[in-house]
């Protein structure tokens, strides 16, 4: 999952080298903290947060796959 999440966002920004995921398990939940560079939150995010949406929608059908559950946090650098 984290190396899902680091490929899309990867994809999406300008500075490949900032982007990195933290990978949280919880009891029920796995959290997954994405850190991008600030020049790029707009990039991640999109307008209206759609991009960010849309990358939560792609990660919880993941999940959904393999019987997890997640969320995915956005977090500036």
């Amino acid at each position: 999952m984290k190396e899902l999440l680091e490929v899309l966002a990867k994809s999406l920004v300008d500075r490949v080298e900032s982007v990195y995921v933290n990978e949280i398990k919880g009891e029920q939940t796995t959290i997954l903290e994405l850190k991008v560079a600030a020049e790029d939150m707009g990039k991640v995010i999109g307008k209206q947060g759609r991009i960010a949406k849309a990358i939560r929608t792609i990660m919880k059908a993941a999940a959904m796959h393999k019987g997890q559950r997640i969320n995915i946090e956005i977090i500036q650098a």
